[in-house]
């Protein structure tokens, strides 16, 4: 058979991944706050959207969608009367989910599928009620200004040198440090990127190291506290070979510390406490950029019947509106192609952006109220009735695509009467039992380890991972060694050699 370049027809699916659809995806993950960065973007630039004020339309209860109303504004109100929702919603999200299935299977685990559109208010969203609150001080904008490290050492900067390559180097070395006030970037990599001798780096660091508050521009722990030692006059040589060894003093090795310091254990102890009286971030002190809040995106509340109501926050879910009236006013005055293809493009996007967003919100819905409904024992009981959890069994409960699961609940936040968690917590991996009945939780596991260490009462009384093995096992949990000592580990909890020389320092 000749080998000869042949043109052959070939029928074949393939998903294309549009513009709309990646925008769903994307909505998915956003956190409430970059959700409404991202809404405000839209504002701007789309003429046909706007605000919603979230009283537009409200109806008793079900989902009234009212196309060109007086205003000639698009709307959508739903009053979900429960967190399982009305038969509208669910007929409409199994449409929506059978195409978000299908997209996240063929697209790289990708969100697809629209819903009614128009502006949606979700003040009554969930299990009845609200949590909206219709505030408008925000304390942000009316705190004063509060100086950064930043700005503080740059003003001392300008004071300090006087050469006018230095103080480029300077405010470079300023702009590297973090808000603890370290600088974590190497010199010589840094005088490479500068192109100037990293001897010449040094002795500008050198300068800056000087700066108020005293240790800042430290490059690690040990430097930050040598620099206020310094400073007071107490930086003697035992004193250098305990800030050279912090991870003994850190593991209560007194007795072979003491012996590389040249020390008595009791002098020791003195040294120990001037340490005590150091600044381990001294950044801390002056303002940094404003922490973002974690606001929840669900609330869950008990019931008068003993069950758990699931809500929507309403107050970080935006409310906008597509106004059909300009459209149709611009169109109908227009002979311009380019106007038209301009307004039907905006048209377009913003009735697939209140779709998104709507479709967005029963998902999160949808996900918080099956893991609530799995881990009630949790909300009841506590932390000790957590169940084992996964993607797949959330996934095939609600008869979504796993990857379409994690979006959901990556970085998204639940409150409860126990406190906010984050959705991801209640996904846990499962430990097996030792008679063979239901799965441990390895958070609930976890929590039991914290509860047997914390009621250590004395040197004889101190728990080996091997102790815990057996004791955890006594209360069905089959469990190893180390997975015990990883838990634990993750507890931020010392070993048992390390617990030991705590207790027996104290005494």
């Amino acid at each position: 058979m000749a080998l000869a370049p042949q043109i052959k027809l070939k029928q074949g699916q393939q998903l294309a991944m549009t513009p709309q659809l990646q925008q769903a995806i994307k909505l998915l993950t956003l956190t409430n706050i970059e959700l409404a960065a991202f809404v405000e973007e839209q504002l701007e630039s789309n003429p046909l959207l706007e605000r919603g004020t979230g009283t537009e339309n409200r109806r008793e209860d079900g989902i009234a969608v009212k196309q060109e109303s007086d205003s000639g504004l698009s709307e959508l109100d739903l009053n979900a009367p429960s967190a399982a929702a009305s038969d509208a919603m669910d007929a409409t999200e199994s449409q929506l989910n059978a195409d978000a299935t299908a997209a996240d299977i063929e697209a790289d685990n990708s969100l697809g599928g629209a819903s009614v559109g128009g502006d949606v208010d979700w003040s009554k969203a969930g299990s009845g009620g609200s949590f909206s609150g219709n505030n408008d001080y925000d304390p942000a904008a009316n705190t004063a200004h509060e100086i950064t490290l930043n700005e503080h050492l740059t003003a001392q900067l300008a004071m300090a040198i006087h050469d006018e390559r230095d103080r480029m180097i300077g405010a470079y070395l300023i702009d590297q440090v973090d808000e603890n006030g370290y600088l974590r970037t190497d010199l010589i990599e840094l005088a490479d990127r500068l192109g100037v001798d990293v001897n010449r780096v040094k002795s500008v660091l050198t300068i800056l190291q000087t700066f108020e508050p005293t240790g800042v521009m430290a490059r690690s722990l040990s430097e930050c506290m040598a620099l206020q030692l310094k400073e007071r006059g107490e930086l003697d040589a035992p004193m250098q070979h305990l800030l050279d060894n912090l991870e003994m003093l850190a593991k209560h090795d007194l007795q072979a510390l003491a012996k590389i310091c040249g020390l008595s254990v009791a002098k020791l102890g003195e040294y120990a406490e001037r340490l005590r009286s150091l600044a381990p971030k001294p950044g801390l002190a002056y303002g940094s950029d404003m922490a973002g809040v974690v606001e929840p995106d669900v609330f869950v509340h008990e019931r008068p019947d003993g069950g758990w109501a699931v809500e929507l926050n309403s107050d970080t879910l935006p409310r906008v509106l597509v106004n059909s009236r300009y459209y149709a006013e611009v169109c109908g005055s227009t002979k311009d192609e380019k106007v038209k293809s301009y307004m039907s493009e905006c048209s377009q996007n913003a009735s697939w952006l209140v779709k998104s967003l709507d479709q967005r919100a029963r998902t999160i819905l949808k996900v918080s109220s099956e893991i609530v409904k799995f881990q009630d024992g949790f909300f009841a009981y506590g932390i000790d009735h957590l169940r084992p959890l996964n993607l797949k069994t959330v996934a095939d409960a609600i008869d979504m695509h796993e990857s379409t699961v994690s979006r959901v609940t990556s970085n998204k936040y639940i409150a409860t009467t126990r406190g906010t968690f984050e959705l991801k917590y209640f996904f846990t991996a499962a430990i097996a039992s030792m008679d063979g009945g239901a799965a441990h939780s390895s958070e609930a596991v976890r929590h039991k380890i914290k509860i047997l260490i914390d009621e250590e009462r004395g040197v004889k009384s101190v728990l080996s991972d091997d102790k815990l093995v057996k004791l955890l096992q006594n209360h069905g949990i089959d469990i190893a060694r180390r997975t015990v000592a990883k838990y634990r580990e993750s507890l931020g909890i010392p070993s048992s050699v390390q617990r030991r020389r705590i207790i027996n320092n104290k005494q």
